[in-house]
């Protein structure tokens, strides 16, 4: 038997900033004064952020911290002169274009500057001649944005924005997730004991949106990892940062992530979902996608998707903007759903990161081209309120891992299941060794709905080396690389089989491999693939002694979907004498720290 029987939120809220849920009439503009000499610098490094919706990272409203506070900057008398100093101060090298009217959204609170001229040498848009800070007869319909050029200044520490130490995770939509609080390099949950909506609230305004609508509370929105920081906070609803709120410090016999804390927070309406659809599915959560746009004759309206570059990704992205949480598959074809009298193609080669917010941010062809363009070959969804989440046990590859000297006649199924490295081929069978770098992996499904493979059961693969059918081609992708991240041997595991290996407390098995039994990984279960079972290794036969890099990433095509694919990777630093070898750092994600993960 081969098996044991033992990522968008905050970077969303960051990108709409502060903004206002209503505005002032605009005043009659007073005659416009001369500009006075360059206000006092207000610290050694002012600190600038670009913020606003919809943008890019180079391009944005932006927004000074002066006296605690974070404001705009007015368009009056403002120019590309003033947006290359911002720019460079932001570690952009130029900038490539500036805007006015508040292109980005309104801001919300002081406007600090206003009419601000550069000469284009300045370090500091606080050393260019301006009205003085908080002098203006501007409204924020008038809110500066700057256009960098997407090149950073060799060497630019960005030591003058202001770090974030709270994030959402876990949410299908924008606004809502798992609160998770930084500390000490190490991110970390909120337990729920006395979750309300004023320290929900907080939580929301930190991170740029309105106030809470809800407090959630039993871990509505997934279960967290790693440690329980925070628990009975409570907050007074006026505090800048769920850190400046009364908490009590807790530890693993407080709380456990059963009770992980999570928020709704009331976003501005920006209208996506008016410019997409789906037909033809048997609920709103599925069918084929509809967008709108030009056609051949130029007018506005709606049309298909090309999908020969269709993804998981791209479905995301349509599910995020039709506001349906997740996508549970992405489909190319979509011939069953045939019940619309729309059957020209509108955009196609759309290719997305998976985290915008509407179809049109990613890339696409200027001109529709699609070598299938009969609508039975157009995109489809179909989206899910739930996702799962998977996460490796980093600590447990570190417990686990070791050498073995396999010898050759013990590998003909390995070698059968392409198992080994290619110079395998070359050996002397059935004299010799392979030197194989083995470990266990542990895989926990912490999110909020099953981890069911995207195959059905019709096209799972016999293996008979094992006795079990395989689910999976690719699951996990085991590399060990060097310094400059090239990769020097891989784990060559044909394929995988899924099942529940254990759950936590109250949670039942659901998913077996042997006697053709469904496969998964329930909410609350882990998978378990030990050590010593066959192709749980990576082959370093021709790996020769130094430092290294062991990768480990799950789901790595993200052809299932997943609440979060952030955690995803793990990298532990390896060390490897030619005899013996370490791992040290074994760390999820981009975290640098050494970690100590306790499943519960």
């Amino acid at each position: 038997m081969e098996k044991s029987t033992s990522r968008q939120q905050f970077a969303f809220g960051l990108l709409f900033g502060l903004w206002l849920t209503c505005s002032t009439p605009t005043p009659t503009s007073a005659p416009t004064p001369s500009p006075s000499p360059s206000p006092k610098p207000v610290t050694d490094r002012l600190k600038v952020r670009l913020a606003g919706y919809p943008r890019k990272h180079n391009e944005g409203r932006v927004e000074l911290f002066y006296k605690g506070e974070w404001g705009t900057i007015c368009d009056d008398d403002f120019s590309i002169t003033n947006a290359n100093v911002l720019c460079r101060q932001l570690g952009f090298v130029a900038a490539t274009g500036w805007t006015h009217s508040a292109k980005y959204g309104k801001g919300q609170g002081k406007i600090w500057l206003d009419n601000v001229m550069c000469g284009g040498g300045e370090k500091s848009i606080e050393f260019c001649k301006s009205r003085g800070w908080g002098n203006s007869d501007c409204t924020h319909d008038e809110d500066a944005g700057v256009v960098c050029k997407d090149e950073r200044i060799p060497g630019f520490v960005d030591s003058n924005v202001i770090d974030r130490n709270v994030r959402l995770k876990g949410g299908a939509k924008l606004g809502e997730g798992r609160v998770e609080v930084l500390k000490d390099n190490e991110w970390g949950t909120v337990c729920d004991d006395r979750w309300n909506l004023q320290s929900a609230s907080v939580v929301c305004r930190e991170l740029g949106f309105g106030s809470a609508k809800e407090a959630l509370t039993g871990a509505r929105m997934g279960q967290g990892m790693g440690p329980i920081y925070m628990n009975e906070v409570k907050c007074a609803g006026q505090e800048r940062s769920i850190w400046n709120c009364p908490f009590k410090n807790i530890t693993s016999e407080d709380c456990q992530h059963v009770e992980d804390a999570a928020v709704r927070c009331n976003v501005p309406y920006m209208g996506f979902e008016n410019s997409i659809r789906l037909t033809g599915g048997r609920t709103r959560y599925e069918g084929r996608v509809e967008v709108l746009g030009s056609d051949s004759n130029g007018t506005q309206s709606w049309g298909l998707i090309c999908g020969e570059s269709w993804s998981p990704k791209e479905a995301m992205v349509a599910c995020r903007q039709l506001g349906l949480g997740y996508a549970n598959q992405g489909l190319q074809e979509t011939w069953y759903w045939d019940s619309s009298n729309v059957t020209e193609m509108v955009m196609s080669g759309v290719k997305c990161t998976g985290t915008e917010m509407s179809l049109s941010q990613c890339q696409h062809h200027k001109t529709v081209s699609c070598q299938k363009s009969a609508a039975k070959f157009s995109a489809g969804v179909i989206c899910s309120d739930t996702a799962s989440d998977l996460v490796l046990n980093a600590p447990l590859v570190q417990q686990t891992v070791y050498i073995e000297d396999r010898p050759l006649h013990m590998l003909y199924c390995a070698a059968e299941e392409d198992c080994l490295s290619k110079s395998a081929a070359q050996a002397n069978w059935p004299y010799g060794h392979r030197r194989l770098l083995r470990f266990s992996s542990q895989i926990h499904n912490i999110g909020r709905a099953d981890f069911k493979p995207k195959a059905g059961r019709h096209s799972w693969v016999w293996h008979a080396c094992h006795g079990h059918y395989h689910s999976m081609d690719i699951f996990t992708h085991y590399d060990l690389l060097n310094a400059n991240g090239t990769k020097v041997a891989e784990g060559h595991k044909a394929s995988f089989c899924l099942e529940d290996t254990d759950c936590q407390e109250g949670v039942s098995k659901r998913y077996e491999c042997a006697n053709f039994g469904d496969q998964g990984i329930t909410v609350g279960c882990w998978d378990l693939y030990r050590h010593d079972i066959d192709c749980q290794w990576i082959d370093i036969t021709d790996v020769r002694p130094g430092n290294y890099i062991l990768q480990i990433v799950i789901n790595p095509n993200q052809e299932v979907a997943e609440s979060d694919f952030t955690n995803n990777g793990m990298k532990c630093n390896c060390k490897y004498d030619g005899h013996r070898i370490w791992l040290h750092n074994c760390h999820i994600g981009k975290q640098q720290s050494n970690i100590e993960v306790k499943f519960v």
